[in-house]
Parts: structure tokens; C-alpha cells; sequence
């Protein structure tokens, strides 16, 4: 775990003597160059943390720090690969795949961030559309988009609500329990699960030979039109 690296070399310095170059050279030693970048982004956190209870005046290194990231994904899904996603045959009548499917069809009709969608109300399908209140703006500028229904959009939303496992459950993609998949901690974990599971057998039974991620399928959203259009007319083969 990436707390076990920085608690042996960070922990017995006093939060003071934490300088920029000690972040330089931690990250310029390691070999996992990508561990040590989040290992700091870790340390970050808790550096910005103790500001906030009190123990420092300011972040010894936050606006200071510029290391390379990762390069940044290039992964562009091919309008077959979303027909072979789509065209995997479900198991059950509910639960992973359909809702793996429904996903993936709200996601290339609206743009939505995964968080936003996995939050999402039956109170939130409104008569003139699906509001939305990006978590970006939330307490902030409390801006609110709305996507407006249209064949697909709905015929979407109702594959969604057939894919869950508790009908009442107020969310349109939810638990067993017809739970929110965000916990009180901001994880997602058994959304991440059924993907993964839902990818796993994308892998074996279609022939797609690589996964995609979720910025990999809202890149495929903003990058084929400026319109829904495209979208519509691929969801209309299926």
C-alpha cells in the first residue's frame, strides 16, 4: 500500500522539515515512477489535512511541486467495439452485463462523469429531461445541466431501471440492497467490480482484445460529434 513507503521515509521527519526537494528526490530515487507519483499525491492529501486541523500554517509544497505525469491515455474505442460490448449475451434477466450495457449507452448519449451517474434519482427523470447537478459544481456555482429525453435516451433509461437487482430502489444503477454504489467514503468499489467482471468476459467471449476505461468512453462522446447524433445512429444498430 502506498501509505507503508511514505509513513518509513516521510515519518519520522517533523511536518516542518518537509521541503519540495525531499518530494523531487523521493520521487527521482524510486523506480515505479507511477508509485511515487501517487505515494506523493498521497502525502499531499495529508500535508493539506493537517492545515486544516491546525498542525501547519500552510502546505510545505502544494503549487510548488511540478513532476511529469503519466502519459496521458490515447485509447480510442472503435464504434465496433461498443457493438460488441452491447451484443454480449447477459447471464440473468438482471444485474451486471445489462447494467454494464445500460451504462454504456446513457454514457455515449450524455457525456455524464461516472460519478454523476452512479448518483443518479428516479426524481431525477423529470417530464422535460434528466437533471443533473454535476458533483464538480456541487456547493459551489450549483450549476445544473439537463439532457432532454429523446427515443434513445428513454429506451436507455429503461434498460437501466430493467437491469436492477432491487425495483424500488431509488437509483437508477444501484446495489443489491438498492444502495447508492457511492459509499459514505466516495468509493465506488462495487461498480468498479461489476465492470471489471463485465470486462473480463467482454475479453473472453467478443473480439475486442483490449478494455476501456471510463475517460476512454467519455473521450469517445466528446471527440465523434458535436451532436448526439453519431451515438444515436450507433445505439440504433443494437
Amino acid at each position: 500500500m502506498a501509505i507503508k513507503p511514505v509513513r518509513s521515509t516521510f515519518g519520522p521527519m517533523a511536518l516542518l522539515d518537509i521541503k519540495p526537494r525531499h518530494v523531487y528526490e523521493y520521487i527521482h530515487r524510486r523506480e515505479a515512477k507511477t508509485s511515487a507519483r501517487r505515494e506523493m499525491e498521497l502525502l499531499s492529501h495529508a500535508l493539506t489535512k493537517a492545515v486544516e486541523w491546525g498542525y501547519l500554517d500552510r502546505h510545505p509544497f502544494k503549487g510548488e511541486v511540478r513532476v511529469e505525469g503519466e502519459k496521458a491515455r490515447t485509447r480510442y474505442v472503435e464504434d465496433w467495439e461498443i457493438v460488441e460490448y452491447l451484443s454480449l449475451v447477459p447471464r440473468r434477466k438482471s444485474g451486471s452485463v445489462l447494467a454494464a450495457q445500460a451504462y454504456i449507452r446513457l454514457k455515449l448519449l450524455t457525456g455524464i462523469r461516472r460519478g454523476d451517474m452512479l448518483r443518479l434519482t428516479m426524481s431525477d427523470l423529470r417530464n422535460d429531461g434528466i437533471y443533473i447537478e454535476p458533483s464538480k459544481t456541487e456547493g459551489t456555482t450549483g450549476k445544473r445541466m439537463i439532457v432532454e429525453w429523446s427515443d434513445e435516451l428513454r429506451a436507455a433509461v429503461a434498460m437501466a431501471k430493467a437491469a436492477r437487482p432491487m425495483e424500488l430502489s431509488p437509483f437508477l444503477f444501484c446495489t443489491l440492497k438498492g444502495e447508492c454504489y457511492f459509499n459514505e467514503k466516495g468509493r465506488a468499489g462495487g461498480w468498479e467490480s461489476l465492470w471489471k467482471n463485465f470486462m473480463k468476459r467482454v475479453m473472453e467471449e467478443t473480439k475486442v482484445e483490449e478494455h476501456f476505461t471510463e475517460h476512454d468512453l467519455r473521450a469517445k462522446c466528446a471527440s465523434d460529434a458535436a451532436t448526439l447524433e453519431h451515438a444515436r445512429q450507433l445505439l440504433a444498430t443494437r
